[in-house]
């Protein structure tokens, strides 16, 4: 059997000697961004997504061994692990192949068949299957016994069934070759319960539906099971179509025949052969479909789990790693109607130094009063970017931030839609009213609002990254397994930017390779009290910092203007020693080299290599120190909504606007176009040539411009196409869109039943009504 390295190594498409070095890295507390990053030599350059594939694995495969071992323990204690069990055993390649093999030495209660096991019923049993010339009732009438619970023939008969039904229920082969025939031949099957249909019809795609079980997607698989949790459907996976009539004349099935064959059993006439094949019939349908469907259903949900924990957590890398607007002043505008529209003002550090609410629109309507509250507010801190909320009142206060561009031109202001997912979450939250104290919860969301637009991942961080709102069916998905995906997301984020150890916030320093939200806490601590550090090496002051945390997150803390230039650039203070070097052969000052990409570009890396620092090691720190702490984030850009667009009432078909990528699910993606409804981008309207995965072609935050294909407003819907110079209808959708998996801007998205009364066929509407897509008011977070 191969070890766990070898089978780690055929799933990265990697070799033994790497997943050793990582695992023993690992093992010894390395975290995955710097094993990534400053031990490409140790693991032979294993890249991050093949790290964060071998930890998974090596997770499952530990689990694995420590579940073979308690079995092979178990079976001994038994006394019944013989040498061919224990090669069964150790050659176990799955969880489900490992338990199979374990079913029938697990402890259990009292069943049926031990019953009649210890009224002596097992020789009628064996001597049955063994000669079906026996006649059955004839054999039975010798082990009826009223002192042993027999009292008759029935009673003896239905005792030898039982006993061949777990006999038949237990043999692991067979188990195994029945589950995956029911996989690749099934298909799942549900129905509306009784008295259900108005209640549940947001699932009325669902009501009356079947397919096979290998061609159902994850969204699709997600909807079925909430709508059966929901009480909503009735939800059954079915091997084979089901045979109407009497259960006596019924023709056996394949899964059943395909029993009968394992223990030979055969209709040929002979006086056993009915009751035989009755006992298999009994096994498939009490015992063996039950137990084999529900190891289905855990196949189907672990599937589709994965695959909507992959999509949440490449929209998070997506959203994480949009473009900043950089250290500039920022005016945040939270926009409400009642309430007003909160105004909160950063500098270009992220500091707040001033606070209103003005009240623009109903219903004070105090324009004129709002305006020059901004412009004062503006001209008094410098002030050039707006950022604005993209929630209730968003549009009107856009257009208000338009007027206020156009009478203080000389300002030179920009204005800039942005997101508010989870700028509520945030406001009411324990670290929020530690930094914001004295400001109150409505307007420390505006703050939120202003921070996120000049550095989306410092501020982004601050929040439970399901409360982002990017994924879709997130409620329904183990908390574990999408707390640890998206936990390692946001750790490979913000180490591959790196941050800035002066003013980074506690819950960025914790997201960084070998911190921790303690050691956060103890760095800016320290920082507060002795003043901001001056190099890399003051970092080993921080108390608790020791020197294999100072290893693991020193090289993404970076130091701007400190005392060693290379503070500030993604070289590990290890290698410090291989730029001294390569200064002294170009025979130049650190303050002069860095930034020369002229004398850097003709540099050999080889050249610089000792027994530590191999050339991918060297590579890297040349293009650091030709781009010291270069960010892999995109430059800062803007979209612009089409002026006169604010409401549905204004959509057009064949209008061309532009627009921000909000979400991307499997069929196809959602864009604002700054008119409260986001509108659908069909996988089939994403570009002209086949797409299998929208996200190989936009991806969230990404500016994107669109045609509009159609407008629905009665339930408020919007299809949008990218391929502008095709004015035909796009092909039909491979797919249907899940019922749920609408853009979400809260933790909590509230759902609402489609009006399918009238639906047009064409694709966009299609998956509109199989996804009952209505977001709920604009703004809810």
């Amino acid at each position: 059997m191969q070890s766990i390295n070898q089978r780690i190594a055929d799933a990265i498409a990697g070799e033994e000697r790497q997943v050793e070095a990582a695992v023993a890295l690992l093992d010894g507390g390395a975290t995955v961004p710097f094993i990534a990053r400053y031990r490409k030599e140790v693991t032979g350059g294993l890249d991050d997504a093949q790290l964060r594939t071998l930890e998974e694995r090596l997770r499952y495969l530990r689990e694995l061994e420590e579940r073979r071992t308690a079995i092979l323990d178990s079976v001994r204690e038994q006394g019944k692990l013989d040498a061919a069990l224990q090669r069964q055993i150790e050659e176990a390649d799955s969880k489900a192949r490992l338990e199979d093999i374990y079913l029938p030495f697990k402890p259990k209660r009292r069943t049926k068949a031990q019953i009649a096991r210890e009224a002596g019923l097992g020789p009628l049993a064996e001597g049955l299957i063994a000669d079906p010339t026996r006649d059955p009732r004839r054999e039975a009438e010798r082990f009826v016994s009223a002192d042993k619970g027999v009292a008759g023939v029935d009673e003896a008969l239905e005792g030898a069934r039982s006993i061949l039904v777990e006999r038949f229920s237990e043999d692991p082969e067979l188990i195994g070759r029945l589950r995956e025939d029911f996989w690749t031949q099934g298909r799942a099957v549900s129905k509306v319960r009784d008295g259900k249909a108005t209640e549940g019809a947001k699932f009325s795609d669902y009501f009356d539906y079947a397919e096979k079980l290998t061609r159902l997607p994850s969204h699709r698989i997600l909807a079925l099971f909430r709508g059966e949790k929901e009480e909503v459907l009735e939800l059954r996976l079915e091997a084979e179509p089901e045979q109407t009539g009497p259960l006596s004349q019924r023709q056996p099935g394949a899964f059943e025949l395909a029993i009968a064959r394992r223990f030979n059993v055969a209709d040929r006439g002979r006086p056993a052969d009915k009751w035989l094949m009755d006992c298999v019939r009994w096994a498939w349908r009490t015992k063996i479909a039950v137990h084999v469907g529900l190891d289905l259903r855990m196949r189907l949900w672990q599937a589709a789990e994965d695959e909507a924990v992959k999509i949440f957590a490449g929209n998070l890398r997506d959203l994480l790693l949009a473009a900043p607007a950089g250290a500039r002043a920022t005016m945040g505008l939270d926009p409400g109607f009642r309430t007003g529209v909160k105004v909160a003002v950063v500098d270009a550090t992220g500091k707040v130094v001033d606070t209103g609410v003005i009240y623009p629109h109903e219903p004070q309507r105090r324009w004129d009063e709002a305006l020059r509250t901004l412009g004062a507010l503006a001209a008094r801190h410098k002030v050039e970017l707006i950022a604005i909320g993209n929630g209730t009142a968003s549009r009107e206060t856009d257009k208000l931030a338009g007027e206020l561009i156009a009478k203080f031109p000389e300002a030179k202001l920009t204005k800039v839609v942005v997101s508010e997912a989870g700028a509520s979450v945030y406001s009411a939250s324990a670290f929020a009213s530690a930094e914001l104290p004295d400001l109150d919860v409505s307007i420390r969301g505006a703050v939120s609002i202003a921070r996120r637009l000049q550095d989306p991942l410092a501020e982004l961080v601050k929040i439970d990254p399901k409360s982002i709102g990017v994924g879709q069916y997130q409620h329904d998905l183990a908390e574990h397994k999408l707390s640890r995906s998206l936990d390692a997301v946001v750790e490979d984020c913000v180490n591959a930017v790196g941050v800035d150890v002066n003013t980074a916030s506690a819950p960025l320093l914790a997201r960084v390779s070998g911190v921790g939200e303690t050691l956060a806490q103890n760095i800016v601590s320290h920082r507060d009290t002795t003043g901001p550090f001056r190099t890399r090496a003051q970092l080993k002051q921080v108390p608790r910092l020791g020197p294999k945390a100072f290893e693991q997150c020193a090289g993404f803390l970076r130091i701007q203007n400190g005392d060693d230039p290379l503070d500030r650039s993604g070289v590990h203070p290890e290698a410090y020693p291989v730029v001294r070097r390569i200064i002294a052969a170009t025979k130049s000052d650190i303050k002069v080299l860095i930034g020369n990409g002229a004398v850097l570009r003709g540099l050999q890396a080889k050249a610089f290599t000792d027994a530590t620092f191999g050339v991918p090691t060297v590579t890297d720190i040349l293009k650091e120190l030709e781009k010291p702490g270069r960010d892999p984030r995109p430059a800062f850009k803007t979209a612009t909504f089409q002026e006169g667009v604010e409401t549905l009432n204004d959509l057009q078909p064949g209008m061309i606007l532009e627009g921000v990528v909000t979400n991307v699910a499997a069929f196809g993606a959602f864009v604002d176009i700054g008119v409260h409804q986001d509108g659908l981008v069909h996988i089939s309207a994403l570009s002209k040539t086949f797409v299998k995965d929208p996200r190989d072609v936009v991806k969230p935050g990404q500016i994107v411009r669109v045609k509009v294909l159609e407008v629905d407003k009665a339930r408020k819907r919007i299809a949008l196409t990218m391929r502008l110079d095709n004015a035909a209808e796009p092909r039909p959708p491979r797919d249907r869109a899940p019922e749920a998996a609408r853009p979400q801007r809260s933790a909590q998205p509230q759902q609402r039943a489609p009006d399918r009364s009238a639906a047009p066929a064409n694709p966009f509407a299609d998956a509109f009504r199989k996804a009952g897509i209505d977001k709920g008011p604009p703004g809810k977070r």
